[in-house]
């Protein structure tokens, strides 16, 4: 199956864009994709582990299943304001 993921914040330096499309295998959940980031962000893993992820606009679990066509936004922990 193959899904869209979107970047946000500092994913998008890390990663070296803003989106990608990702091809998983059938029955592949939101901690799946999640386990796959992990292993390319290195040492910067525990931004992974802290993040937000989106399918399809909604807040998603990594137990959630994804599908053939999905968005999903990987959305890193925002720092920073006013002081």
């Amino acid at each position: 199956m193959r899904v869209r993921v979107l970047f946000f914040g500092v994913l998008k330096e890390i990663l070296g864009g803003e989106d990608e499309v990702l091809e998983l295998g059938q029955g592949a959940r939101v901690g799946d994709l999640a386990a796959l980031y992990e292993g390319r962000v290195g040492p910067q893993k525990d931004l992974i582990q802290c993040m937000a992820i989106a399918v399809n606009r909604e807040y998603a679990k990594a137990e959630n299943p994804l599908h053939d066509g999905d968005e999903v936004a990987l959305l890193p922990p925002v720092s920073g304001g006013l002081r």
